[in-house]
């Protein structure tokens, strides 16, 4: 086995130095696989585009508006799934199945506060993951401009989490507290991260997946503490999305509309493409904001530890659910896991450079027998 070189911007080597040649053009055929997987994008059909009119708020946030009429409705006094199953109804929403309702969490504590202290409580989070992510990535880099950089990609995945007309979009709030979680994660001090999971799940049960994935990698880990912990997490939303399902059954009526389901099949190409509307990406053509969406996985995967891999995996479960089960109208699902995408593109330049470096060695021991 070689000796890693020196990294690039990293105070380690990479995950792939020191790959043997034939390993290292393995890792890279992937690499390129994972590129051109992304131009599937441009076969993948875009969400319904905003107008940026004020005057057609009601048309582009429709959704958003929806939960700011609950939040309102329960500020006034009204019980949240009365108000929420009236809301839904007059706006032709399905409330069959009970996870067409979203869990009241979020509603009732927008509503129980003013609004200017909602929009201070958005601020504050989005800060505490930028700082939680500072604190965790400052010592990975060797010099401070990459950590300005990686701070800048942390930024672009930010942009739609400190926008005030989302401020009632329950995957804002969840994806800030999956992000936050991540950034807190020890092995040895595991009860944050699993804190600020369960609040993610419990804002949009869709981050329970985040849960799962957490337990199973501890299991594996053979740390078996902290899989009871993210196992005890997931009982808590069971519970309360059965109690939720009893209270959606008791204010749904036989006529109202149920959703036409979760089997959208659109590919790894819609994937991508809620990356890329979900993050600075959208300001980029496409043609370039694809191939970064690969490039971040890939630089995920690159840092050389296990926070990294957790990442990585995360990413690509959301991947594989929003390829299977998502729907042109479900494409804000990606913001569970959008805040940290682009901060894989840190690791890239230490990731290829190692894989070339493995790719190009060509040396070899040769054992000489000397007869005297």
């Amino acid at each position: 086995m070689r000796r890693p070189l020196a990294p690039v911007w990293l105070t380690r080597p990479s995950r792939f130095a020191g790959l043997s040649p034939r390993n290292a053009g393995a890792v890279l055929a992937a690499l390129a696989v994972l590129l051109l997987a992304t131009l599937l994008v441009f076969a993948t059909p875009a969400p319904p585009a905003a107008s940026g009119d004020a005057a057609n708020r009601a048309d582009d946030q429709a959704d958003v508006m929806l939960y700011e009429t609950i939040v309102e409705n329960v500020r006034h006094g009204g019980p949240y799934y009365t108000v929420a199953a009236d809301a839904m109804r007059s706006g032709d929403y399905p409330l069959k199945p009970f996870v067409t309702v979203r869990l009241p969490t979020l509603a009732r504590v927008q509503a129980s506060v003013p609004h200017g202290v909602v929009v201070l409580l958005l601020y504050v989070l989005a800060a505490a993951v930028a700082l939680a992510w500072y604190v965790r990535l400052a010592p990975v880099f060797a010099r401070t401009p990459p950590r300005i950089v990686a701070m800048a990609l942390l930024a672009g995945g930010l942009m739609a989490f400190v926008q005030r007309d989302l401020i009632a979009f329950h995957e804002i709030w969840a994806g800030l507290f999956v992000a936050l979680s991540l950034a807190v994660y020890r092995p040895a001090a595991w009860l944050p991260s699993v804190a600020f999971g369960l609040a993610a799940a419990l804002i949009r049960e869709t981050a329970g997946l985040y849960l799962a994935l957490m337990a199973i990698l501890a299991l594996l880990g053979g740390q078996r503490r902290e899989a009871t912990g993210w196992l005890v997490a997931g009982a808590i939303l069971a519970l309360v999305l059965a109690a939720h399902a009893h209270a959606v059954a008791a204010v749904v009526r036989p006529l109202d509309p149920a959703s036409p389901g979760w089997s959208g099949q659109l590919g790894f190409g819609f994937f991508v493409r809620t990356m890329t509307v979900s993050t600075a990406l959208a300001l980029a053509p496409l043609w370039l904001a694809a191939p970064l969406v690969g490039l971040a996985l890939f630089g995920w995967a690159a840092w050389h530890d296990p926070l990294g891999l957790r990442v990585a995996l995360l990413l690509a479960a959301y991947a594989v659910v929003l390829s299977l089960f998502g729907r042109l109208d479900t494409f804000y699902w990606g913001l569970l896991v959008a805040p940290l995408l682009l901060v894989g593109l840190a690791f890239v330049p230490d990731g290829v450079r190692d894989l070339f470096a493995g790719l190009s060695d060509r040396r070899r021991i040769t054992v000489k027998r000397i007869v005297r």
